[in-house]
């Protein structure tokens, strides 16, 4: 379901959507992700990413529903050098961070039957992402600057997605935060590269390090998850 059919942040649609039939789990996918606007309208951040989900807990406890929630690393500071695991204390450092860490607080709070699943760094073929950017700016723009200073796991959607179905299917994971990624750290700046060769590009853009890409809202330096 898109916003239009289920706006998690009216509980009475949720209540109303829940209650219309029988459903074995609940995937909730949908989040405020816009960082940058995060740090300046955090009351909307916090609607959709914290109270939107006490909605969607509430209503899975109702009528028993397993919820699997995706969530992200940003709920970490990325102060250190080292990975973080899944019992590592979270301490976020941006408004998105911290309505995404309330959100897991809420589902922690009202359910047993919980899967919540944090990921970094999301790509697909579907809607706006990294990945896509940095295809459609190879093919207008000569040179690219990209950060270096962030590293992180690029994970793509379809891996995240299979997860999540063996989680449904298999059945043999306790309830709990997992952390999910494709496993390899890399800085935007080297994921950026690794577009340009599955895509052979190479040679047709340059890709230069971006020293003074700056953004509104503060980001982890170092969010690789275990």
């Amino acid at each position: 379901m898109n916003s239009k059919e289920l706006d998690i942040t009216n509980l009475k649609m949720v209540q109303e959507i829940f209650g219309s039939g029988h459903f074995d789990f609940c995937i909730n996918c949908a989040a405020y992700t816009n960082v940058d606007q995060a740090e300046k309208t955090p009351e909307r951040a916090f609607e959709v990413n914290a109270e939107g989900v006490k909605n969607v807990a509430l209503a899975c406890k109702e009528h028993n529903i397993i919820l699997i929630h995706i969530s992200t690393d940003y709920v970490f500071d990325g102060e250190r050098e080292t990975p973080y695991y899944v019992k590592d204390q979270p301490n976020p450092i941006n408004e998105y961070g911290k309505s995404k860490l309330l959100g897991e607080q809420y589902i922690q709070q009202i359910l047993k039957k919980y899967y919540i699943v944090r990921t970094s760094w999301l790509y697909s073929e579907f809607e706006k992402n990294f990945y896509k950017t940095i295809l459609k700016k190879a093919q207008t723009e000569k040179v690219i600057y990209v950060t270096d200073k962030e590293i992180g796991c690029p994970t793509n959607a379809n891996n995240l997605a299979k997860f999540i179905l063996e989680v449904m299917v298999l059945g043999n994971k306790k309830y709990d935060i997992y952390h999910f990624t494709d496993g390899e750290a890399m800085t935007w700046f080297d994921f950026a590269m690794v577009i340009l060769s599955e895509n052979n590009l190479e040679g047709k853009v340059q890709i230069v390090r971006g020293k003074k890409c700056r953004t509104f809202a503060k980001r982890p330096k170092s969010s690789v998850l275990k």
